[in-house]
């Protein structure tokens, strides 16, 4: 988990040039569940907590709209587990 935070917050201070490498790091990190392109071409993101998916793009680099709505994401996942404790 040390190593999903760190990566979030970089994410958080350089929204720009990430992989989805990265994502699929930071999604196994906090218990995302990250579903690949099935002949398409964008990612899908979601959450038991979460109402909404998040939709990634697999162009390189993602776009920093992108990361920043997965750093917004992955914050309402950890507020929702720290309302469930």
């Amino acid at each position: 988990m040390v190593r999903g935070v760190k990566l979030l917050e970089r994410m958080r201070a350089n929204p720009r040039d990430w992989r989805i490498e990265d994502v699929e790091t930071l999604c196994a990190a906090f218990g995302l569940e990250l579903h690949g392109p099935p002949g398409g071409s964008h990612y899908g993101i979601k959450h038991d907590s979460q109402v909404l998916r998040l939709t990634i793009p697999f162009r390189r680099p993602i776009k920093a709209v992108y990361v920043r709505q997965l750093v917004r994401y992955v914050d309402a996942v950890r507020a929702a587990r720290e309302e469930q404790t």
